[in-house]
């Protein structure tokens, strides 16, 4: 059974920093690009950062490029986000989804992610 699983999350202030991770489990993690999504109450769900199979590619959302980080640690079979200067707007539920195979293409594409974790609340307080 395949299962990703956020934590990290929780209440910071603007100008802060955290540092979300995905632990996955149930699949040939090396195999899989990984990417983070968010959504917040009342939009759609939004891309926010992706990382290929190996970890050499790494893509990033406008809004959040030179601030985010994605990483992964495929002995771990983790991937991280590390978020600083956080903004009241980057408040949401932050997902992970894995992707085989990859295609940066579709990257941003949440229907082209084959796995989902729950979601972890992230809330930047002003």
């Amino acid at each position: 059974q395949v299962q990703l699983v956020e934590s990290g999350g929780g209440l910071v202030q603007a100008g802060g920093s955290l540092r979300l991770s995905c632990a996955t489990s149930g699949l040939t993690f090396r195999a899989y690009a990984v990417g983070w999504f968010r959504q917040a109450p009342g939009k759609e769900r939004e891309f926010i950062a992706a990382v290929n199979w190996g970890g050499g590619s790494t893509y990033y959302a406008d809004s959040v490029k030179g601030r985010f980080t994605i990483s992964r640690d495929n002995a771990k079979n983790t991937v991280y986000l590390q978020m600083t200067s956080l903004k009241p707007e980057d408040t949401a539920i932050y997902y992970c989804a894995a992707k085989y195979p990859w295609s940066p293409d579709v990257r941003d594409v949440s229907d082209s992610y084959d796995y989902w974790g729950q979601g972890t609340q992230v809330t930047v307080s002003s």
